[in-house]
């Protein structure tokens, strides 16, 4: 493959074919969500690229996220979703903070049933 986008359509059909070809395979009734992220910087340049997708796409930014610092547009196929997400540098950093704190809490897996 020339990339890794056509590396992924070709393996999405490829996964579509083989399914419809083998319906005794079974499916999640769980929604497939693509997920696909600018690159990090600054703040505003993330949203503009989020804007050009959601342009692309016809759609609009998510509002639900935005409380969390997500800047995001998407679209449903049926039970496949397409997002593009911003997570803004307020959402990096506090990703950060809690993270920070990983090795530093020991769980005590040692108690009796």
């Amino acid at each position: 493959m020339s990339n890794d986008r056509d590396a992924l359509i070709a393996g999405l059909i490829a996964v579509a074919g083989f399914l419809k070809a083998h319906p005794q395979v079974p499916t999640s009734i769980a929604p497939v969500i693509i997920r696909a992220f600018p690159a990090n910087g600054p703040d505003h340049e993330m949203r503009a690229e989020v804007d050009k997708v959601a342009a692309v796409l016809g759609t609009e930014i998510d509002a639900d996220h935005l409380p969390y610092d997500h800047y995001m547009t998407g679209i449903s196929f049926g039970p496949v979703r397409y997002e593009f997400i911003a997570i803004l540098a307020t959402a990096r950093a506090r990703h950060a903070a809690v993270d920070s704190y990983r090795e530093c809490i020991q769980t005590d897996d040692t108690w009796e049933q």
